[in-house]
């Protein structure tokens, strides 16, 4: 199995942890929680800040010291925008169930920007439809750059069934701006009907780095450098929740100069 690749490593629970030092990175962490009605998921923040990001169910939160109250409502991410919570360096927090609850714990470095907790709701997200014909997909900005955050970026997509998507391959590994700026990444996956399976491949210019993957419900893929396009097989729609951070909150993106030509087809 690729290093890039990480599996459910149980059915409740912590059930994915993708660390800085278990990826070989700087800046990205990113923690998958399933949890059954009336069990509690709990952390500290310090150095780094957090986004929770409700991919299914419900939970009463807490964070920063304040109770937000239950937040949540959909039952698979293939419907309607997610409900999440910025929750910044120095916090504790804790999402207590009241339905299962498929929990994403999205973190990055804090660098002391002194921001409010802050609930991010469905009216508070922007969607947008990228690409056209089998490279359509649909993008709901959770964490954009253009909202308040320290480091973090985070974005859902879902890419209808025999899409592509992150396609024409592109690139965000060289801190060069305003050309390109250098964003490691997570992709979590998920597949309506669960079944299905798609694939991804990791890879660089000069193949240093050439991973190809099969990839299933409830993977996560990590992006250290490279191009990173994924595809979903006919029959399944594909939701991704990525999360990207780097030394300059931007996303600048170089594309691969031998498929640029699809963008203008």
């Amino acid at each position: 199995m690729s290093k890039l690749l990480v599996r459910p490593s149980s059915k409740s629970g912590r059930v994915a942890h993708v660390t800085p030092e278990s990826a070989g990175w700087t800046y990205v962490g990113f923690d998958l929680w399933k949890l059954p009605a009336g069990e509690v998921a709990s952390g500290e923040t310090g150095e780094r800040e957090v986004c929770l990001v409700f991919v299914t169910g419900k939970g009463a939160v807490t964070a920063g010291g304040q109770e937000l109250g239950v937040l949540g409502d959909r039952s698979t991410p293939f419907e309607g925008k997610p409900w999440s919570v910025y929750v910044p360096q120095g916090s504790s927090w804790s999402v207590r169930a009241e339905s299962a609850v498929e929990l994403a714990v999205c973190s990055a470095p804090g660098l002391g920007g002194g921001l409010p907790v802050r609930v991010i709701g469905p009216n508070d997200v922007a969607q947008e439809v990228r690409g056209k014909g089998s490279n359509t997909r649909h993008v709901t900005n959770i964490l954009p750059e253009g909202e308040p955050a320290d480091s973090l970026l985070v974005v859902e997509v879902i890419t209808p069934a025999g899409n592509t998507s992150s396609y024409p391959p592109h690139k965000h590994d060289q801190d060069d701006l305003p050309s390109e700026s250098y964003l490691e990444e997570t992709y979590y996956h998920r597949f309506n009907p669960p079944q299905g399976f798609g694939f991804q491949r990791v890879y660089t210019d000069d193949r240093s780095l050439d991973e190809a993957m099969a990839i299933e419900d409830g993977d996560v893929v990590m992006v250290p450098k490279g191009y990173h396009p994924c595809a979903t097989c006919h029959g399944y729609d594909l939701y991704y929740l990525n999360v990207m951070a780097g030394p300059t909150r931007t996303w600048k993106f170089h594309n691969a100069a031998e498929h640029e030509w699809l963008l203008k087809a």
